[in-house]
């Protein structure tokens, strides 16, 4: 009962519901600027910690954790520009219904989502956190690898038209991903004598060149673009209506889950988790022809998904230390830096404190979601905003956020290089969405086999099989594969 009082104490305090506030609104802002990511937002804020009180300090971190994985979605759906990796997914669906009028509605369902993933998390980080904990420390390289695989399946589903060129723009991403000094061997692969791609291709940089910069050059060859838009305007309320939620109920119930197993692994993130849950999502619709073409169900999933993982990848950095993404990385320095030891004792002799993070989570992600459903009118107005201002200010935030990464005029370069890529390979009809897919997945997948070579003497296959774990994403990955091609055959087969 004394961490109990203790933590209801905490949020009768109005320095804390400050610090709440502050978190919420902070990562609304700065995981709304592409390539201003939550990472970077818990990285800026963590020198104003030094002088709070411990618990306020971790209770705005974790406020700007999911507030920031959210806000990645509004620029996302309004501007075909992601905020943050987790929000790519986002785009395929959300830019559409956007362009449909419905870029309220899309801001509404992508709210709701939001919480719902956020919410469920929190219960699982609350209730959970040791025993799923144990259950992250089975999976090794092997897992990893079939991760990766079981989400590479996903690239057929993203390919927009052809599934040829999908592949073929799937297999360049696993070739980008590639770039860079092998760290195993210690050799320069396909950097071509340039120091600056022996760090490999910078994720964000890509992914805004991807999206943003050639959603520029997209705009900016269309005359009177955006006041299309504004004579469309923003049709209906925020909120879906009835039918519409019937179809959001499958995502908010199978994408949490989703998102909260692949937040708990070590190096995976809400990127993974957003495009897993949106291929299940895909998999189960009675109406994969809307995919891409501003899903409902599609939106729902990849947004549910991504904000699962927060909770999720805390659940590991508390427990044991291991931080379970780049974002819980930086946050377990502010737990660190706050006299804080990960482990059994952050729950036995600081209770008070790890229990008050995790309630200002959950009420961070109400809060989060009440400021989403009452200002997305407001937000959605931007597509009133005339082209020639629109473009330059993307441009802008696209440099300052690929800048900001690593203080490197190189990730800029690479940004506009990949833009210009992504201009010409959508003029042609290539997806750019499997690029990105195989630009996060080819070097989880590459490191996990590879080490599962070195660990083992035996055949591979048989070291494989040998594992549950391994045998069961195996399985996995085969069905994902065959039941599409079943099921497009048995479609021409009626049809004929």
């Amino acid at each position: 009962m004394d961490i109990i009082s203790q933590v209801i104490n905490n949020f009768t305090s109005i320095d804390t519901i400050s610090v709440l506030l502050i978190g919420v609104v902070a990562g609304l802002v700065i995981g709304s600027i592409p390539g201003m990511t939550s990472t970077m937002a818990i990285a800026l804020l963590i020198p104003i910690t030094f002088n709070m009180d411990s618990t306020n300090g971790l209770i705005m971190l974790v406020s700007v954790y999911t507030a920031g994985v959210y806000a990645g979605s509004l620029p996302g759906i309004l501007l075909n520009t992601p905020g943050t990796p987790s929000s790519a997914a986002t785009v395929l669906d959300g830019y559409p219904l956007m362009m449909q009028g419905e870029g309220t509605k899309a801001i509404g369902i992508a709210t709701i989502g939001s919480v719902v993933g956020g919410l469920f998390s929190g219960v699982v980080l609350l209730f959970l956190a040791p025993i799923l904990a144990n259950i992250s420390l089975l999976f090794s390289a092997p897992e990893y690898f079939l991760i990766a695989v079981f989400g590479l399946t996903i690239i057929a589903s993203l390919s927009e038209g052809s599934v040829i060129k999908g592949l073929m723009a799937g297999t360049f991403g696993l070739l980008l991903g590639t770039v860079g000094i092998d760290l195993m061997t210690g050799v320069p692969r396909f950097t071509f004598g340039s120091v600056a791609l022996e760090g490999g291709i910078s994720l964000i940089p890509a992914l805004i060149g991807f999206f943003s910069i050639s959603q520029v050059m997209m705009l900016s060859e269309e005359k009177g673009g955006n006041k299309k838009l504004s004579e469309k305007g923003v049709k209906g309320n925020v909120l879906p209506t009835k039918n519409e939620f019937s179809e959001m109920v499958p995502s908010l119930i199978r994408s949490p889950i989703i998102g909260v197993l692949v937040g708990m692994l070590p190096g995976t993130g809400g990127d993974i988790g957003s495009w897993m849950s949106y291929n299940e999502a895909k998999r189960f619709s009675k109406n994969k022809e809307k995919f891409g073409k501003g899903s409902i169900e599609g939106l729902t999933a990849s947004e549910t998904g991504n904000n699962a993982t927060t909770g999720g990848s805390i659940v590991p950095m508390v427990t044991l230390g291991i931080p379970g993404s780049a974002a819980t990385a930086v946050l377990l320095g502010g737990i660190i830096s706050a006299g804080l030891t990960p482990g059994h004792e952050l729950f036995t002799k600081h209770g008070d404190v790890v229990y008050s993070m995790i309630v200002g989570f959950f009420i961070a992600t109400i809060l989060m979601g009440v400021i989403g459903l009452l200002s997305a009118k407001h937000i959605s107005k931007v597509i009133n905003v005339p082209t020639g201002i629109v473009a330059p200010l993307i441009v802008c935030f696209a440099v300052v956020g690929s800048y900001a990464i690593n203080n490197s005029i190189s990730d800029v370069w690479i940004m506009l290089v990949v833009g210009i890529m992504g201009y010409f390979m959508r003029k042609t009809g290539f997806p750019v969405a499997p690029i990105v897919l195989g630009l996060i997945l080819g070097p989880i997948a590459e490191e996990g086999f590879r080490q599962s070579l070195s660990m083992t003497s035996d055949s591979i296959i048989i070291y494989y099989l040998s594992r549950p774990i391994s045998v069961t994403l195996i399985i996995l990955t085969v069905f994902s594969v065959i039941v599409p091609v079943y099921r497009n055959f048995k479609n021409k087969k009626d049809t004929n």
